[in-house]
């Protein structure tokens, strides 16, 4: 049995990503990957998601160049999971976030009166600075 074929994708073909920091297991993003971005992922060790909005495989970086050089790739227990550990490349390294932040998990719950979310994480480059949009 093909490896690819023993994870359990949902029914659209999609597994989700979860990316983690190898250095020091900060939770850097959440993702999808199909198949073909998974075995892209393996074959060149860097990051290949599966972009749900835009219908197309993603390589992490590709707008931004703030890479992912994978180091492992791991399957949960489930088989419904995959967990990437990567480091985190670039013009300015460890953004992995598209808001400039070094994770995407920015914001912490505060659970005063009603309850809130508080943002915990600086914006490293502001996100103008890394996008730039062609026009």
């Amino acid at each position: 049995m093909d490896w690819l074929d023993q994870v359990k994708w949902d029914p659209q073909g999609l597994v989700p990503v979860i990316a983690q920091e190898q250095a020091t297991g900060d939770v850097l993003m959440f993702a999808w990957m199909n198949r073909e971005a998974l075995q892209q992922t393996a074959e060149q060790g860097r990051a290949v998601y599966y972009s749900r909005s835009r219908g197309k495989l993603w390589y992490k970086g590709e707008e931004s160049g703030h890479v992912q050089v994978v180091h492992e790739i791991r399957l949960d227990c489930d088989q419904d999971v995959v967990l990437l550990k990567v480091t985190q490349l670039g013009h300015q390294p460890g953004i992995a976030c598209h808001t400039g932040r070094h994770s995407c998990f920015f914001q912490r719950y505060v659970p005063d009166g009603g309850g809130r979310w508080e943002t915990v994480e600086p914006v490293i480059k502001a996100p103008e600075a890394i996008y730039r949009k062609e026009g």
